[in-house]
């Protein structure tokens, strides 16, 4: 049944934020483009593994936390498996670079702004909501992650 959330947790908030609103948005400013062989069709690598990514990080949250991106039904289990190992945030920056493929692929300077947008708002979200809720959920475990993981940007030998 937990899968079965997460699935449908994942198509509706990711899948909209990184399917159907840039789709629109390609839609009203006529920026989709018909694809032919060029150095832009290297927009696939970053959306392939932004999509790999997140599909990762939903299964340890199913899996591992025994709950589901949604903040409804999160984990009940500190997830610190997998890609949380290198940093706090994967599924956020697996969403981003799907948007970011997105744009590299169809060269939609719109979606490079909704891109940065969505960067914001999940930045402020993650650090005036999500840090302080998983600190009181989780507390001294999550205080010793909080220290020796990082929030975006792998490091340490990464």
């Amino acid at each position: 049944m937990v899968a079965l959330k997460t699935l449908i947790f994942s198509i509706l908030v990711p899948g909209t934020v990184a399917g159907f609103i840039p789709l629109l948005l390609l839609q009203g400013s006529g920026g989709a483009v018909l694809l032919l062989p060029s150095i832009w069709m290297l927009g696939f690598l970053p959306l392939l593994l932004g999509v790999g990514l997140y599909l990762w990080c939903a299964g340890a949250f199913t899996f591992i936390g025994k709950g589901t991106p949604a903040p409804i039904d999160a984990p009940k289990v500190l997830v610190i498996q997998g890609p949380y190992q290198w940093v706090r945030n994967p599924m956020y920056i697996a969403v981003l670079a799907v948007v970011i493929g997105e744009a590299i692929l169809f060269r939609s300077i719109l979606l490079i702004g909704y891109a940065l947008l969505v960067g914001l708002i999940v930045h402020m979200f993650v650090v005036f909501v999500e840090e302080p809720s998983l600190h009181r959920q989780f507390g001294a475990s999550y205080e010793t992650y909080l220290r020796t993981v990082p929030r975006w940007l792998p490091y340490n030998g990464l």
